[in-house]
């Protein structure tokens, strides 16, 4: 037991170690920029000032948006998605797969769940003892289920879902200007110090490398930036790109895609003065979203509208503003 204890506790350490690499990197950029380039390199006075005022912008955005995704929590379901002491126990003791299947059915009815397993049953998680919502996925570094997980990232030690996947989009943004903009400016003194012209060794050394770092993270970061505004456009998770979502009518691979504008929204909500903060503005509470044409026989949120508001599911957070959202988009197609 003591063994185990101390093992978990050291791969939980372990796991802080990227963030502490990042947070390290970080740190010696900031060094690098301010005092090695500007306030020993520079002699122009207004060069200098303009230089330490948009890299501090940058700087702030940069570390704003990665404190955001390491440290915003991710929400697991609700409990109505939690199966009842009678459920569990009922069941636990069917070792029938097909009554078992026919119990989850019977619970998943009183729930806005449309998404379903390959072979058409409800998507049920035995560590959690829960119907999962659409687009929730167990992660098995966090121990949970996660809603609409995209992936867990060891840079920021923390799984990438509906409650922080807005702030892991800006801080990859934030990430590649702040690379650039180190780059752009510090390329012309790499030049003088390349060719002899400027002599200084140790603010040399580091220039240098400032420029070499840059340049690496910014061909890396801009890759995985461009894979998540490609996934974004097309209202898709990580996880659903690579496995299409299942729903009663079989895989759709664009089931949650709603046009290119409505698929901006559901990640950076409606406010446009909030899209480049790292501030929560995502639409919904991430049970359930908009799915694209489905019709009103074929989707059982209609149908139960009037038994979810028996059973409470509007005092959920943004229930009815959800609810009128599916209703909305339903008659949707490209």
């Amino acid at each position: 037991m003591a063994l185990s204890r101390g093992l978990r506790c050291c791969q939980r350490a372990f796991a802080w170690l990227p963030v502490l690499i990042i947070a390290l990197v970080v740190l010696w950029s900031y060094y690098a920029y301010v005092c090695e380039l500007c306030l020993v390199t520079l002699s122009n006075p207004v060069e200098k000032v303009a230089y330490l005022i948009i890299f501090h912008i940058l700087f702030v955005l940069f570390v704003w948006t990665y404190w955001k995704s390491i440290f915003t929590l991710p929400v697991q379901p609700g409990k109505k998605y939690h199966m009842s002491y009678a459920d569990k126990e009922r069941y636990e003791n069917e070792e029938r797969p097909e009554v078992q299947r026919q119990i989850l059915a019977e619970i998943a009815r009183k729930l806005p769940v449309y998404t379903r397993t390959g072979n058409g049953g409800i998507r049920f998680c035995d560590r959690c003892q829960l119907i999962k919502p659409d687009r929730c996925h167990h992660c098995s570094v966090c121990a949970i289920c996660v809603l609409k997980m995209d992936h867990h990232c060891p840079w920021v030690n923390n799984c990438i879902g509906f409650s922080n996947y807005k702030f892991f989009l800006l801080f990859l943004a934030y990430s590649l200007l702040y690379c650039l903009y180190i780059a752009a400016t510090v390329f012309k003194y790499f030049i003088k110090y390349w060719t002899g012209e400027l002599t200084n060794g140790r603010s040399k050394f580091h220039v240098l490398f400032l420029l070499f770092v840059a340049v690496m993270f910014f061909v890396s970061l801009m890759f995985l930036f461009g894979y998540h505004c490609w996934l974004v456009s097309r209202n898709r998770s990580t996880l659903e790109a690579f496995s299409a979502p299942v729903f009663q009518n079989g895989p759709d691979k664009n089931g949650f895609n709603l046009g290119f504008v409505k698929n901006l929204q559901q990640v950076f909500g409606e406010e446009k003065k909030l899209w480049l903060l790292p501030i929560a503005s995502s639409q919904g509470d991430g049970h359930f979203f908009p799915m694209r044409a489905l019709c009103e026989a074929q989707n059982p949120l209609l149908a139960n509208e009037e038994q979810w508001e028996d059973d409470g599911i509007d005092e959920e957070p943004h229930g009815k503003v959800a609810l009128k959202e599916i209703s909305c988009v339903l008659s949707y197609s490209d």
